[in-house]
């Protein structure tokens, strides 16, 4: 006993050297002697959360299990690009991008990412040809070569036409787009020169530019160049967005030889058939088949003639078009090209001569259709099955369903996407976004308004699949999300700074407020994990993250002395989560990085620091001494001077806080701090001169003498007694005795009023 109370009370470090040996060798001897084996309860193993998506395939969500273990196989639909991105491409490529960095540093999958860039189009074709004319007219006219009468002529036979589309137009929103183009042409051909009314009347000079002479074109290069252009444009907007490049890209140009073999494939397995020169999808074979089932996602919509032929593209679809297929239904796999398009040798296509030496040869021409590409690069570079496939909610019909139709047609296989994931509608103030309608945001444009980081966070405020309304209030919330999680980094930064943990006595014993402050830490973490199995829920996320920033801001405020190093590790892990999503781009343990300052790093705070102090002791003996300039050039000194510098000081009881914030952030909250006392002070003036008016209108009532005061009312009085008190109303009838009550009383508190105002002007 003696023993086992000196080893458990530290005695034994002080006990002689011959007790300390007996001790242990008595409680090692009966340690010996006991046979009942130690007893070992193996813990029970919870229940995990298990990853779900909500999966289009199924319209539920479905717990993620790869084909390959740890491995992910993800083919995502990139751009059409024939224009400049917009926020609409930015809802789905950011999407894509949150959900694939939550599966890598998060969820620590092993993933490959491929993405298309479609580079041949109908889209590319018709803007390529529209604009390489369009500049080509403008040239000859710049030249003289065509006089400003034929432009003038030019544009009026164009505005005909496009009258007539707008004519024929069902659609309502495409419709008034029309419309309205055509009124801007019109206004500026009654008032303007030659010059404006063409910049006016691009679109439907172009098109019909188009018309005359589109067939004309025989330097396909113009199509390349159209495309390369805007697919650069693309990835700086991305990587502006911080959205991370694709492991694997892939270009439709470049795979046409097994776009062609993968079309063989389907016509052999009989889902496919050639009709004059055009290769077409047999949807009645394919859905009548045992095994197959045509437009998995959006079963519905089958036989949405618009919606296909939109899916054909506009260079494609005509009387003719319809004719060459066996059902309306039907799409183009390969489409037989046509006088101005791009095209390549294939089995199918349109017939052209070519001289060779001696020879005359029939080749056959033709270009991939638009469903087949994916299809066939997502299998070349993937193989026949994938993980997940994603996209737009748009591309739901027909574009996705078309691709999976085709995959299964070509490996007679009845599942090609084990998940298929949509990001959701992106609206405009509550309005359609279209490109078609005119009615977008480019990228370019968003980024002068917000940054990138302000933009990631108005998605993760919404769910990945849901719709999102990009409008002021969206991005004011966004803001002010980032303003908390920056604002909570700055306080925990200097409480780091404040205290140091460097030593042994800067570890604090943990109290009640400590173990409840780690516990509501543990139970957001559990929260937010179980939101990040829920198809990664990223509202949710949010909600919990800002709630560990309220309950640490209340710790901070209440406790005196700080357990740092508990709150370090809550702003690590806020830090963490923010990394996962894209929001922070470096690898700051805390918080954003500062980005554009002259007052990063460490060795600048220091100075920074003794700055402020020496700041605040001149300040407080410009208090005591009551120097008024001295004061003037301390505020000077932190509210102009530093804030430029990318510095911000808080003056707090007893201490000055030193923060490190960019420059444009704190132009913008200086900024923002004077408009805000602008408007105050404009209130203010107003509330003075409404106080001014009402006083001004009393005093001048208050000069009206009793006697004159009902006088002016003749709509209601029509004779008066010699104080001035109304007899007869405006008919001419006798006032009532209860009338009269009531008008002398008035009289008297006007009679009150008059006297005062005599006194006070005497």
């Amino acid at each position: 006993i003696r023993g086992a109370y000196w080893l458990s009370s530290g005695l034994l470090l002080s006990a002689p050297r011959r007790t300390v040996g007996l001790v242990i060798n008595h409680y090692s001897a009966s340690s010996m002697d006991d046979d009942k084996p130690a007893t070992w309860h193996r813990p029970e193993l919870k229940e995990t959360t298990k990853l779900k998506f909500l999966n289009s395939l199924t319209r539920q969500k479905d717990e993620f299990i790869p084909c390959n273990g740890r491995r992910v196989a993800w083919y995502s639909c990139g751009p059409t690009v024939y224009d400049a991105a917009h926020m609409g491409h930015a809802r789905s490529f950011i999407t894509c991008d949150i959900l694939r960095r939550v599966l890598i540093g998060y969820f620590h999958y092993d993933v490959l990412y491929v993405m298309n860039i479609t580079d041949v189009d109908d889209k590319i074709i018709a803007g390529a040809r529209r604009q390489y004319l369009l500049s080509w007219y403008q040239g000859q006219f710049n030249e003289k070569r065509i006089s400003a009468e034929k432009v003038l002529s030019d544009i009026d036979e164009s505005v005909l036409g496009f009258e007539a589309k707008c004519a024929s137009e069902k659609d309502a929103a495409k419709k008034n787009m029309l419309q309205g183009i055509i009124d801007v042409v019109k206004k500026c051909r009654a008032v303007g020169d030659v010059s404006e009314i063409m910049a006016a009347a691009a679109s439907p000079l172009s098109q019909w530019l188009d018309i005359k002479h589109g067939a004309e074109l025989t330097d396909h290069s113009i199509f390349s160049a159209l495309s390369s252009r805007w697919e650069a444009d693309f990835h700086q907007d991305m990587e502006a967005l911080n959205v991370m490049v694709p492991d694997v890209l892939t270009r439709v140009s470049e795979y046409v030889p097994e776009v062609i073999g993968y079309v063989m494939r389907i016509i052999d397995n009989g889902f496919a058939y050639e009709s004059n020169g055009s290769v077409y999808f047999d949807t009645t074979t394919f859905s009548q088949h045992p095994d197959h089932t045509y437009a998995k996602l959006v079963p519905e919509a089958f036989g949405d003639v618009d919606a296909i032929n939109e899916g054909e593209g506009e260079l494609t679809v005509s009387a003719a078009h319809v004719k060459e297929k066996r059902s309306r239904n039907d799409f183009a796999l390969w489409k037989a090209s046509k006088p101005g398009e791009p095209f390549w040798d294939s089995p199918w296509g349109k017939v052209v001569m070519v001289i060779y030496l001696i020879l005359i040869c029939a080749v056959l021409q033709g270009r991939p259709g638009w469903h087949i590409e994916c299809s066939v690069m997502a299998s070349a570079v993937i193989g026949p099955h994938m993980d997940i496939h994603t996209g737009g909610v748009d591309l739901k019909f027909p574009h996705h369903d078309n691709e999976i139709a085709q995959a299964e047609a070509c490996n007679q296989d009845d599942q090609w996407v084990n998940y298929f994931l949509h990001s959701g509608h992106l609206t405009i103030e509550g309005c359609k976004m279209s490109k078609s309608l005119k009615n977008f945001i480019t990228i370019k444009e968003a980024l002068k308004q917000n940054t990138a980081r302000q933009l990631r966070l108005a998605f993760l405020l919404h769910s990945w699949y849901a719709t999102l309304d990009y409008s002021q209030n969206t991005m004011s919330e966004a803001m002010q999300v980032e303003k908390t999680f920056s604002e909570f980094f700055l306080t925990i930064k200097d409480v780091i700074r404040s205290n140091d943990t460097s030593k042994p006595d800067g570890y604090l014993k943990w109290t009640s407020v400590e173990m409840q402050l780690n516990a509501s830490f543990q139970e957001r973490k559990e929260a937010i994990h179980v939101a990040m199995c829920d198809s990664v829920d990223t509202p949710t996320v949010l909600h919990h993250m800002r709630g560990l920033v309220t309950i640490s801001n209340s710790y901070i405020s209440e406790c005196k002395a700080l357990n740092v190093c508990l709150l370090t590790q809550i702003a690590k892990y806020l830090t963490y989560m923010l990394k996962v999503f894209g929001v922070c781009k470096e690898s700051d343990l805390i918080g954003f990085p500062i980005e554009d300052t002259a007052s990063s790093g460490d060795q600048a705070l220091l100075y920074v620091e003794k700055l402020a102090e020496f700041r605040n002791e001149v300040r407080t003996i410009a208090l005591e001494q009551k120097s008024t300039s001295i004061l003037v050039a301390c505020d000077k000194l932190r509210d102009e001077t530093l804030p430029s510098l990318g510095v911000r000081l808080e003056d707090k009881a007893g201490r000055i806080v030193v923060k490190l914030v960019s420059p444009e952030e704190l132009k913008c909250e200086i900024e923002q701090e004077q408009q805000l006392k602008e408007e105050q002070r404009k209130r203010k003036e107003q509330l003075r001169l409404l106080a001014e008016e009402t006083r001004r209108e009393k005093e001048r009532k208050a000069k009206i003498p009793p006697s004159e005061m009902f006088r002016d009312e003749t709509d209601k009085y029509s004779a008066f007694d010699k104080d001035g008190l109304p007899t007869h109303d405006a008919g001419g009838n006798p006032i009532t005795a209860s009338q009269l009550k009531k008008l002398k009383k008035l009289w008297q508190q006007q009679n009150d009023k008059y006297q005062k105002q005599l006194n006070n002007d005497n």
